[in-house]
């Protein structure tokens, strides 16, 4: 890639990370790549959605002699940061307390605006849509975008995120699921209130919860798959030393390899909860939060990508088994066919989601590499407009 468009993504990288915004509160994020964006390029047209853009290259007027239809890549950035504080010094630290991105998002979308400008400079064998996305972290943000697949007419899509705990800069895939599907679950219990001194006199939800937790493991030993159920928090009463606790809840994060083990994990678990309030005269009640698909991969899609990297040298990394955590990238892939690959950070850099996490700028080169050999774009600048 150009160097000088490599500088450029670099200090837009370091201006994201300075002003790190949560999910579905990125106004000021998703406006400085949108802008960033129009005045970086000439040939690319951009669709501002309110929260979230994406933009589109297409070979101009069909030229002379080319009538043969073209494929639709669709390549995918996520912008949002994480509820945590910059732990680490940098010239580019966080302005904003307790919120840092401490996911890659920022690099993510550098890496993506980079990619963009090489294919307005120099063309690409395929027409493209650069997606800009928010909210990846609570797992809403993809399914406010999907309208842009028939919009656009897309038909494949792509994306990646970089993780540590793999070679530097290699190339990390799987056939089918690729991150697991999970969801939030809170089970509520109420029963009726009572002084401290008489609890017999009321229904408190504590040993009906203690049990609960107590027997979760019952419904995941058996499983040949990944099948996790992870307590995550508990509350229960309030700090009034006088009144016995009528309310509590249990919150557990369910995660399983595929959506339906998923669902049955959350139907065993809301099965178990009515059993443990009824026993204890309580009623229950349950709410979902931050649901995410499976994220599986398209064979033919992974088989692109697989050739592209060892096609530019790079070391490819297969993964044995799906990793834990959850992407709604998945949700693309309900509708397209589509490939979510991984960019080692390497072996023993700082994991994702730390405080001491910096994503690498080198990476943002390697990104570009692979999306311009998806997209097929070409060695020789465009003429000047």
């Amino acid at each position: 890639m150009q160097h000088t468009n490599y500088e450029a993504a670099v200090a837009l990288r370091h201006e994201l990370h300075a002003h790190p915004e949560l999910s579905n509160e990125e106004v000021w994020t998703k406006q400085r790549i949108f802008d960033f964006m129009r005045s970086h390029t000439k040939r690319i047209q951009f669709h501002d959605r309110g929260t979230w853009f994406y933009g589109v290259y297409r070979e101009p007027a069909k030229k002379a002699g080319i009538a043969k239809p073209r494929d639709t890549l669709m390549f995918r950035a996520d912008f949002d940061a994480l509820p945590m504080d910059e732990a680490i010094q940098l010239p580019w630290a966080s302005k904003i307390a307790g919120k840092a991105h401490k996911c890659g998002h920022d690099g993510h979308s550098a890496t993506l605006a980079a990619f963009a400008m090489e294919v307005d400079q120099h063309g690409a064998d395929s027409d493209v849509v650069f997606l800009w996305q928010p909210a990846e972290e609570v797992g809403n943000g993809a399914v406010q975008c999907l309208p842009v697949l028939d919009a656009e007419h897309v038909s494949r899509v792509y994306g990646y995120h970089n993780m540590a705990g793999f070679p530097y800069k290699c190339i990390v895939l799987r056939d089918g699921v690729i991150q697991c599907a999970s969801v939030g679950m809170i089970v509520k219990f109420t029963g009726t209130p009572a002084h401290a001194s008489q609890p017999e006199n009321g229904k408190n939800p504590s040993m009906a919860i203690a049990t609960l937790i107590q027997r979760i493991p019952e419904l995941t030993k058996d499983a040949k798959d990944l099948l996790l159920c992870t307590v995550v928090q508990v509350n229960i009463g309030n700090r009034q030393f006088g009144m016995s606790a009528h309310y509590g809840e249990l919150l557990v994060t369910i995660r399983a390899t595929f959506e339906k083990e998923l669902e049955e994990l959350k139907e065993g678990l809301a099965q178990l909860s009515q059993a443990e309030a009824a026993r204890a005269g309580l009623t229950c009640a349950f709410e979902y939060s931050d649901a995410f698909p499976e994220t599986r991969n398209t064979e033919a899609c992974v088989d692109h990508v697989r050739a592209v990297a060892k096609a530019q040298g790079r070391h490819v990394h297969e993964l044995a088994a799906p990793l834990r955590p959850s992407e709604d990238f998945g949700h693309y892939g309900k509708l397209r066919p589509s490939c979510y690959f991984f960019i080692g950070n390497g072996e023993a850099y700082p994991p994702i989601h730390t405080p001491s996490y910096d994503f690498r700028d080198e990476v943002i080169e390697v990104g570009v590499c692979m999306f311009k050999g998806l997209a097929g774009v070409r060695d020789t600048p465009l003429a000047s407009l």
